[in-house]
């Protein structure tokens, strides 16, 4: 069975859920340890970021490499097209998603976890006391920010890549006006990539991941709740309706879903 090193909360890793979930492809999943885990991982893959891939003796790391693997090695059900056309806007968008959404829905998020207590406390697991509750939605944001300023994260770079991901939904909302998907009548690696990447802007409304439950249909204000992105968001809805497997009553493999949960910055 396929396997799959990730983070829970990773949104590349959920990109590569997704396009195992849409080929049908079973896999396992094995939540790694920040830190020492991702020792093991550098020995096993060369590098300490998730997600990677591991098919029998075969290793793949990096979500666009695991991309193109499973459509050699597991072509039925394809995701990138043939038509030269096609094929580069697909592959041009999936980049996008990357850079674009991929990176600045990190620091969006962050700054809706430093600014808003609702977004804030959400993130910790249901069994969490009150009072727990309670003390982490009541730290002061000025406290948080400084902190991010510290990894990049401080208010003139949330500004900015807020600034960035309301073109980039204005931008899909418009591609999605007049077709299905984005790279025309059928899903493709373009579609899956925007679906995944954009899980920090906005968590999904169901339980697909092994996260608290209070985090389902949380999301970052200013771009969940603009009117003008809800067909985005709609079209998403219904792209995990789709495609993407609920979780089952089993958690993955190594996942701690009591303990406190760490979004994987990869």
């Amino acid at each position: 069975m396929l396997e799959l090193y990730q983070f829970e909360a990773s949104h590349y890793s959920e990109k590569v859920r997704l396009l195992l979930d849409y080929k049908q492809l079973p896999y396992q999943t094995i939540e790694v340890t920040p830190g020492l885990g991702q020792i093991d991982l550098y020995r096993m893959s060369g590098q300490r970021q998730v997600p990677v891939l591991k098919d029998g003796d075969e290793v793949v790391p990096d979500s666009s490499a695991i991309a193109r693997y499973l459509e050699r090695k597991y072509p039925e059900r394809p995701v990138i097209p043939v038509t030269p056309k096609e094929k580069g806007l697909c592959l041009m968008m999936e980049a996008w998603a990357d850079e674009s959404i991929g990176l600045n829905a990190r620091k969006a998020m962050i700054g809706a976890f430093n600014q808003h207590p609702n977004f804030r406390t959400a993130l910790l697991p249901i069994s969490t006391p009150d009072l727990v509750k309670n003390v982490v939605g009541a730290v002061p944001s000025d406290v948080l920010s400084l902190l991010g300023t510290g990894v990049g994260f401080g208010a003139d770079a949330v500004k900015s890549a807020m600034e960035i991901l309301r073109q980039d939904l204005e931008s899909l909302c418009l591609i999605l006006e007049t077709q299905p998907y984005l790279c025309g009548d059928q899903p493709t690696l373009a579609d899956f990539a925007v679906a995944g990447l954009s899980m920090y802007l906005k968590f999904p409304s169901e339980i697909y991941l092994d996260l608290p439950v209070g985090i389902c249909n949380k999301g970052v204000p200013g771009l969940v709740d603009d009117p003008a992105f809800e067909s985005f968001w709609l079209w998403r809805d219904q792209l995990y309706g789709n495609f993407r497997k609920m979780r089952g009553n089993k958690p993955s493999a190594g996942a701690n879903v009591t303990g406190p949960v760490a979004i994987g910055i990869d």
